[in-house]
């Protein structure tokens, strides 16, 4: 009786390995067969004349062991070796010399011996189980991912995606509107795999500025596909943040596809980052003017860069100043992290209220003659005149029939006033 409950006990073993999820089917067999041989050789010594044959797709296993047949009188080793007498039980045209192999009840080796392979495929199942664990996530750093709330802590989310592997969300990875209740589905991104003592623990973000990229390739095709890079991002989680971005295909806007039809492609976005409020913008390679865009929707006077220190001194008239700050100071604040800059605002007292800036001459001026004008530091009509014809070609690299026509309608609009 104790015979049939060892057997049933190691078809239960084996059933319950047969069911593992993440373990290939090459490798349970691997484990299983190398655990069996482990016992196999504490109990005899050696497991070379055992040939251990797993059947994962029936469950079961079969231990076959080949032993030498030797005259009675010969016989030294009843594991290497079987007397002649007894082979001939079997067949009685066994001769000395030959191979004899005959099936083994493995349960039949007692019931130590199957305790001590669950102990060993308990103990090596686990491991494998977080080897998988482990190298399933680690290539999943920095792409999104959905899992399903299972806990809520003070301090961390646990959760759990579609095999019930445990993932964490730290509070200070969490976007500060973010609420979530056990059973509802969150997506975040992986941030991070640690797997100290072979003991893993995979960290994810929602604030991280990885997370808002993902999104973005998520919504926006021309990115996904190349056409469009996210060169920075700058971020408040839960507030606001600032996304430069550039096309390589001047038939791309890569603004406008970034925003969608009517906004609809950054409100879902939006929406999932709990209404952050996003500003997308052109990237350029010139500091001045890639300054100068970040703190949109202000506008910008002039700009007085120090390179070495990193350091901008932004002039705007008095009414724009608010606006370059922002709501509790975050707009300069991200302007300042998205160019890596510190930007100091004054208010502009030089320019008098004859000048013009060369936004107001947008409806005679195309905007990339502007654009190339201030990146040469000249924002206003008066900063465009101040330089001889031959400087304006110079610094802001435009043609001497552009700049022939700029100075007319420039000199007109004085004449006229």
């Amino acid at each position: 009786m104790a015979k049939k409950q060892e057997t049933i006990s190691m078809i239960d073993t084996f059933a319950e390995f047969k069911e593992l999820k993440n373990i290939d089917r090459t490798t349970l067999i691997s484990v299983l067969e190398e655990s069996f041989r482990n016992v196999i050789t504490k109990m005899f010594g050696s497991d070379e004349n055992y040939d251990v044959i797993i059947n994962p797709d029936k469950g079961d296993f079969e231990i076959w062991r080949n032993r030498i047949i030797v005259a009675d009188q010969d016989l030294e080793d009843s594991n290497l070796q079987i007397s002649l007498t007894e082979a001939r039980k079997t067949d009685q045209d066994y001769e000395i010399g030959e191979e004899i192999t005959d099936e083994v009840n493995f349960a039949g080796f007692g019931r130590r011996a199957v305790l001590n392979l669950r102990q060993a495929l308990s103990s090596k199942i686990l491991e494998l189980q977080k080897d998988s664990l482990y190298n399933k996530y680690k290539d999943k750093v920095g792409q999104i991912i959905s899992a399903e709330v299972y806990q809520i802590w003070k301090k961390e989310i646990l959760l759990l995606d579609d095999e019930e592997n445990e993932i964490l969300l730290p509070k200070t990875e969490q976007i500060p509107g973010d609420f979530f209740r056990k059973n509802e589905m969150l997506r975040a991104i992986v941030v991070k795999v640690d797997n100290q003592n072979n003991n893993p623990k995979i960290i994810i973000s929602r604030t991280s500025n990885i997370f808002m990229q993902r999104l973005f390739e998520l919504e926006v095709p021309e990115i996904n596909d190349g056409l469009i890079t996210i060169k920075r991002i700058a971020r408040i989680p839960g507030e606001r943040a600032k996304v430069a971005v550039e096309s390589y295909d001047e038939r791309i806007d890569p603004v406008g596809a970034c925003v969608g039809m009517k906004g609809a492609r950054i409100h879902g976005i939006v929406r999932e980052l709990r209404n952050e409020n996003i500003d997308v913008i052109n990237y350029t390679s010139n500091t001045s003017l890639f300054i100068q865009r970040s703190l949109s929707p202000a506008k910008v006077s002039s700009i007085k860069l120090n390179e070495e220190e990193k350091r901008a001194e932004v002039y705007l008239r008095p009414e724009e100043v608010s606006l370059a700050i922002g709501k509790n100071g975050l707009n300069i604040k991200l302007a300042s992290m998205l160019t890596e800059y510190t930007i100091d605002v004054f208010r502009d007292v030089d320019i008098d209220g004859e000048d013009i800036y060369m936004d107001e001459f947008s409806d005679e001026v195309e905007m990339w003659v502007i654009d190339a004008l201030k990146s040469a530091g000249c924002y206003t009509a008066k900063n465009v005149l101040a330089l001889s014809r031959e400087e304006i070609m110079e610094k802001a690299d435009l043609e001497e029939s552009t700049v022939d026509e700029l100075l007319s309608i420039l000199n007109d609009e004085f004449e006229a006033e």
